[in-house]
């Protein structure tokens, strides 16, 4: 889709790969204005959604030479915090497949996304207090949410990374596979996903999201699906495979 991004289209999802090896995929304003155009394209025909990185790195941070120059202003605009929420709030579940390094920036893109696998090698970290400032683009809530509010603060606070195992311990992230299977295992992971209701899928993304007791939302949803021929068909097809 352009110069920091890979980004392939099949069906019934996208592939994305942030691609700037060099930089080990840092977040810059390139990739974040090349993120929002991928999250256009999936809110208009909603489709899964899997976010990889190249070279052995998922994103080892934001462009610190660009964060440098970022006053008030950016920070009220929310750069990376908008993006983020923008991918979280996607139409239909991502999967972020992780190899080596999601640090800074590049571990809450990771956080916002909604299934997280990742190899031996994965490590996540918030540095951010030790360049002046802190993870304000989901970490310091996400975080919390995922995998304790312990854990987060000894993460954000403590300067803790970590490695796939802990991540894992901790429910940060589903699995742990080889770097050669990653991929193969996360599109497994979305043909799951891609064999259900997309209704479904996005009205029990909407319900989780949701903030707070939310009963009320449970059965408008329900009553939304309720009413669909995918519903009945899918469950005709499930009673009639009990009886042969």
């Amino acid at each position: 889709m352009g110069e920091t991004l890979e980004v392939t289209e099949h069906a019934d999802r996208v592939v994305v790969t942030l691609n700037r090896p060099a930089a080990r995929n840092a977040i810059n304003a390139a990739m974040i204005a090349e993120l929002h155009d991928v999250c256009t394209l999936l809110e208009r025909q909603p489709r899964l959604l899997l976010l990889t990185g190249a070279g052995g790195t998922f994103a080892g941070g934001a462009d610190i030479a660009e964060l440098r120059e970022r006053g008030r202003n950016e920070a009220l605009q929310g750069i990376n915090s908008r993006l983020f929420d923008r991918i979280a709030r996607l139409p239909l579940p991502s999967v972020a497949a992780i190899d080596g390094y999601a640090l800074g920036g590049g571990a809450e893109l990771a956080y916002a996304c909604d299934i997280r696998l990742a190899t031996s090698s994965a490590v996540f970290g918030n540095p951010e207090p030790g360049l002046g400032i802190l993870a304000a683009a989901g970490a310091c809530w996400r975080l919390a949410e995922l995998a304790g509010k312990s854990v987060a603060k000894q993460v954000l606070l403590g300067g803790r990374r970590l490695g796939a195992e802990e991540a894992l311990r901790f429910g940060l992230v589903a699995d742990i596979v080889a770097p050669e299977a990653l991929l193969d295992e996360a599109h497994r992971v979305l043909d799951r996903m891609a064999a259900s209701s997309q209704a479904a899928l996005r009205l029990t993304k909407l319900v989780l999201d949701a903030p707070g007791a939310h009963p009320v939302a449970d059965d408008l949803a329900q009553a939304v699906l309720f009413e669909s021929e995918d519903k009945r068909d899918r469950m005709t097809r499930f009673l009639e495979r009990r009886k042969s």
